[in-house]
C-alpha cells in the first residue's frame, strides 16, 4: 500500500489535515507499505515558502515521516503540458475565454432552465464556447474538457470506494455517462494562470508516485468520477479511494485554511502534544 498526503502551502495546517495525514500515515504502517508528502503547489500566487516550512514542521512533530525528496506540482508543469497536449491532439480540449460572471449569466439563464447545476467544481459550465473554432495549436489559456465527447462509447465509468461517500457509498461505484456530463460538465484542465489544474495535477501525480489507495475528505467524493475518467483517458493506474469523515468546527461547519483557531501551530503553541491532536481527531 502506497498512501500520500498532498497539501497546498497556502495557509496553515488544520485539524482537518492533520486527521487526514495521520490516517494515511497509519493505514501505510498498518499494511507495510509507504507514506509520501506531496506539496500542490501549482497557485502561485498563493502559496508561500513559509506555510510549506510549517506544513514540514506540523508533520514531524505529530511524528510523521516520508521519504525524501518529496514531490512539487510545481517543478512539473512539463508533465502536465504533455498530458494536455495529448488530450489537445486528439481533440477532447478547447479553449474557454468565459469569466465566472459569464458563467453564471448563461447558466441562469431561462432557456438553460433558470437555477443553475452545480457540480464538483461550482457552476456546471453551460458549454458556451464548446464549439466555437478551435485553433490548429494548443493555446497557453484555460483549456476545458469536453466531456461528453470524451465519454463516446462508454455507458458507466466506475471506482472502488473503501471507506464511504457523504451518502454512505461504498464498494464499486458506477457513475453512469449523462450522469457526468449533466452534473459535472466540461470542467476546466488548464488555468490560464498555472497551466494545468488540480484535477489534471493530482491524477497525473499520483500515477507517477504508484499511489496505490487515496485516502482524502469526502467533500472530494464527487470530484472522483473526474480524476477516474481522466485516468481512463490518459491510460493511467485506477487507486483505492478511501473517503474519510470531515473534522468540523463546534457549529458542524467543515474546517478551512481560515479556521486559525483549530491550526495545528495554535495547538502546539498552548502546549499541545501529538498524542492530544490524535485525541482530538478520534484517533487517540
Amino acid at each position: 500500500m502506497i498512501t500520500r498526503f498532498a497539501p497546498s502551502p497556502t495557509g496553515p495546517l488544520h485539524l482537518g489535515h492533520a486527521y487526514s495525514a495521520i490516517l494515511a500515515s497509519d493505514m501505510a504502517r498498518a499494511a507495510g507499505g509507504s507514506f509520501l508528502l506531496r506539496i500542490e503547489d501549482i497557485d502561485r500566487s498563493r502559496a508561500r515558502p513559509e506555510w510549506e516550512a510549517q506544513i514540514f514542521d506540523d508533520l514531524q512533530w505529530l511524528g510523521l515521516d516520508w521519504p525524501e525528496p518529496v514531490m512539487r506540482q510545481s517543478e512539473r508543469l512539463p508533465v502536465y503540458r504533455a498530458a494536455l497536449q495529448e488530450l489537445w491532439s486528439r481533440g477532447l480540449l478547447y479553449p474557454c475565454s468565459c469569466r465566472r460572471r459569464d458563467i453564471l449569466e448563461a447558466a441562469s439563464a431561462p432557456q438553460e432552465g433558470g437555477a443553475p447545476v452545480m457540480g464538483p467544481d461550482g457552476i456546471v459550465y453551460p458549454g458556451t464556447c464548446r464549439d466555437k473554432p478551435r485553433p490548429v495549436d494548443m493555446p497557453a489559456e484555460a483549456l476545458r474538457l469536453n466531456v461528453r465527447k470524451s465519454l463516446e462509447g462508454i455507458d458507466t465509468i466506475s471506482f472502488q470506494e473503501n471507506r464511504s461517500g457523504p451518502k454512505g457509498e461504498c464498494g464499486t461505484i458506477d457513475i453512469r455517462s449523462e450522469t457526468l456530463i449533466d452534473s459535472i460538465g466540461d470542467i476546466v484542465l488548464a488555468r490560464r494562470d498555472m497551466g494545468t489544474s488540480y484535477h489534471l495535477a493530482v491524477v497525473i501525480d499520483d500515477a507517477a508516485q504508484g499511489i496505490t489507495h487515496v485516502i482524502r475528505g469526502q467533500d472530494l467524493f464527487e470530484a472522483t468520477a473526474i480524476h477516474v475518467l481522466l485516468q481512463r483517458l490518459l491510460g493511467l493506474p485506477q487507486p483505492v479511494y478511501h473517503h474519510h469523515r470531515l473534522i468540523r468546527d463546534d457549529a458542524g461547519k467543515r474546517l478551512a485554511k481560515r479556521d486559525n483557531a483549530r491550526a495545528i501551530a495554535k495547538f502546539r503553541a498552548e502546549g499541545a502534544s501529538p498524542a492530544d491532536i490524535r485525541e482530538m481527531v478520534g484517533l487517540g
